[in-house]
């Protein structure tokens, strides 16, 4: 089963089999942005997204509250399809950016 995943709005949403799922002005708690040991980095945009098994992750751009530093990320997990179905990852969870590929970069 084929779900899509674009950026809507000029990178304001994650859209998920065509429903805004995750937005700009989140407050996400990640490690690896900046020098924080755990950022509280409050997405300004997204850039791209991406799949890579069942992870749906976001690229984004935004700001660490603590530090201030100013910063675009690779891609941060915001969900899972698990049966077919999109399943958001909890809003107080802390997340990692993650490599992922596109089909068109995996092996044939």
């Amino acid at each position: 089963m084929a779900i899509s995943l674009r950026t809507l709005d000029d990178g304001a949403w994650v859209s998920v089999a065509d429903e805004r799922r995750t937005g700009v002005s989140e407050l996400w708690r990640v490690r690896g942005v900046c020098d924080c040991p755990l950022a509280e980095f409050v997405v300004e945009g997204i850039t791209d997204v991406a799949v890579d098994g069942r992870t749906v992750a976001a690229g984004t751009y935004g700001r660490c509250i603590r530090c201030g530093c100013s910063t675009s990320t690779t891609p941060i997990p915001v969900g899972r399809i698990v049966d077919g179905c999109y399943e958001p990852i909890d809003r107080d969870a802390v997340r990692r950016p993650v490599e992922t590929t596109r089909p068109s970069d995996r092996k044939r």
